[in-house]
Formats: C-alpha cells, sequence, structure tokens
C-alpha cells in the first residue's frame, strides 16, 4: 500500500471543489488516511516548497498557498502518488486534458487547485511535515 500527499489550494477551498477533489480520488478507489484544514505560516510555506527557495516564482508560491486555507490529505492506495498525478493533470492548467481536476478547474498556472506529491519520498516528507 502507497501513500500520498494531496493538498487542497486556498483557490480550490475558495472555490468550494474540496468535495469535487475528495469524490474523484475516492471513486478512483484510494482511502482518505487523515485530512486536516489550515492556513499555512510563511515558515511551513517555506519548508513545504524548500526545493523552490532560489527560483525566481519561490515569493510568488509562498504569497499563494498562505493567502488562505487549505485541506492537507493523506491517501492510501495501490500507486497511490501515480495515480493521484494522472487525475490532478499537468501543473498548468492549459494543458491539462478535460476530465483532470486541473484542466476542468484549473484557471492559471499560480493557481492550479490541487497539490500532490511527486514521489513516495516526497509524499513521506509532506505527510510528516502537516501531520507529525
Amino acid at each position: 500500500m502507497e501513500h500520498t500527499f494531496v493538498m487542497v489550494k486556498p483557490d480550490g477551498v475558495k472555490r468550494r471543489l474540496v468535495g469535487e477533489v475528495i469524490g474523484r480520488l475516492e471513486r478512483k478507489g484510494l482511502t482518505l488516511v487523515r485530512m486536516r484544514m489550515l492556513t499555512i505560516d510563511p515558515a511551513m510555506a517555506g519548508r513545504h516548497y524548500a526545493e523552490h527557495t532560489a527560483k525566481p516564482f519561490f515569493g510568488e508560491l509562498v504569497a499563494f498557498i498562505t493567502s488562505g486555507p487549505v485541506v492537507a490529505m493523506e491517501w492510501s492506495g495501490p500507486k497511490a502518488v501515480s495515480i493521484v498525478r494522472t487525475l490532478m493533470g499537468p501543473t498548468n492548467p492549459a494543458e491539462a486534458p478535460p476530465g483532470t481536476l486541473r484542466g476542468d478547474y484549473g484557471t492559471i498556472i499560480t493557481e492550479n487547485i490541487v497539490h500532490g506529491s511527486d514521489s513516495p519520498e516526497s509524499a513521506a516528507r509532506e505527510i510528516a511535515l502537516f501531520f507529525d
């Protein structure tokens, strides 16, 4: 059984898409393990986006993710990381096909509804950051 981290970002919470994200993951057969709603502070945002610290868009990432509440979740199931990545679609909603969360609901690359771990190692780090 693989575990992954999924977060509905502030734009998804504001647009009331939390239930849609949960429903799609449940209908795919994944199991919700833990969930919490919180507003991320800048320090936690910095830890979450640590790999992007030196990139020019880092400040914009932090400003957006701290702009309102998020819903952090741990999900499990066979191949959970890759299944979530497929359901989300590409980071850029303009390139995300219909039927994916970002293709159906995303508008711009900086506000793309949802985050999902990109590997089992990232999932373990993100789950620990948000739940331990």
